[in-house]
């Protein structure tokens, strides 16, 4: 097992430790204001911390100033998390050592291939493409290295999400060795979700299903690492009436931060709860109050996807 120096919490902290880590690649829209109230509303219903987490490790595609918005708005909205805000582009050396841990044990290796020469290779679940092995027993003649991918064991690796019930993944077969550290120098956000759920000691990671199909990834990295597995919820994820995920890419708009209420209760309703209309013209501490003491997981849909139209 590999040595880790992590920032676990003490003994005196909460049973349940959650957190929001939304990626700054643009305003905060509905689908996003949907992760964070569900599961910031959990760990409070739970009696635990929640975290925020700006997810950057993708620099190019995440300029400060769409964080700080992200971070104004969620205030506005009266969220509150505990602690520091954690930036993942801080962590670089972190991720770095990982990464050589990880080569310590065999568990990575160089991979000279593009995009387009696994172009024609099959689709994993989520979309990306399986990688075939290309360079799993070395790097082809006179080609250099552009990225480190990890290992992956021919097994299934299953998990029970409290939403979504029994998810299974065999990942040689659905996924192949997957990217650590990408062609353009950037750390791969499975190497840096692991890393940081870790070194935070989240217990319980609530977030959209459109992440539901890299868990099995995340499980098995964490495994490689000797770290925690979180007990997982994926809610569903808010799609337009074309079936598009809310996101920069599909228009979706920003939340509006001076009238949050009513944005707010369509995203508890969202949620399966049932905030009173009354709310929807009340000062945003008001319908904290109530989102708290009436939050109930359960009744969260048991979907993947679900249809908003404002």
């Amino acid at each position: 097992m590999v040595s880790m120096r992590l920032m676990l919490p003490s003994t005196s902290a909460p049973a349940y430790r959650g957190r929001f880590a939304p990626s700054p690649t643009g305003p905060l829209h509905f689908g996003s204001l949907v992760a964070a109230l569900g599961s910031c509303l959990e760990a409070r219903a739970r009696g635990g911390e929640w975290l925020l987490r700006i997810e950057d490790v993708d620099e190019p595609r995440c300029p400060r100033a769409t964080a700080d918005d992200i971070l104004r708005t969620l205030e506005a909205c009266g969220f509150a998390w505990d602690g520091d805000v954690l930036w993942q582009s801080r962590r670089k050396e972190r991720y770095r050592e990982l990464l050589e841990s990880l080569n310590g044990m065999g568990r990575v290796y160089p991979c000279a291939c593009t995009r387009r020469e696994l172009a024609d290779s099959q689709l994993a679940p989520d979309g990306a493409h399986v990688y075939p092995g290309t360079c799993r027993e070395g790097l082809p003649p006179g080609r250099p290295a552009r990225a480190w991918r990890l290992r992956v064991d021919d097994i299934s690796v299953g998990f029970d999400d409290f939403i979504q019930g029994r998810v299974e993944q065999r990942l040689a077969r659905d996924v192949g060795d997957f990217v650590l550290l990408r062609a353009d120098g950037y750390f791969a956000y499975q190497l840096a979700v692991v890393a940081d759920d870790a070194d935070q000691g989240i217990t319980h990671v609530v977030r959209g299903a459109d992440l539901l199909d890299s868990t099995a990834r995340q499980i098995f990295l964490q495994h490689c690492l000797g770290v925690p597995t979180p007990a997982y919820a994926h809610l569903p994820v808010v799609v337009n009436a074309q079936g598009e995920k809310l996101s920069k890419q599909t228009l979706a708009p920003a939340i509006d931060a001076v009238s949050p209420a009513p944005t707010l209760c369509a995203a508890l309703r969202f949620l399966g709860q049932s905030p009173p209309a009354e709310l929807e013209r009340a000062p945003v501490a008001e319908l904290w109050t109530w989102a708290r003491a009436h939050w109930d997981m359960a009744r969260v849909p048991r979907r993947r996807t679900l249809l908003y139209l404002p």
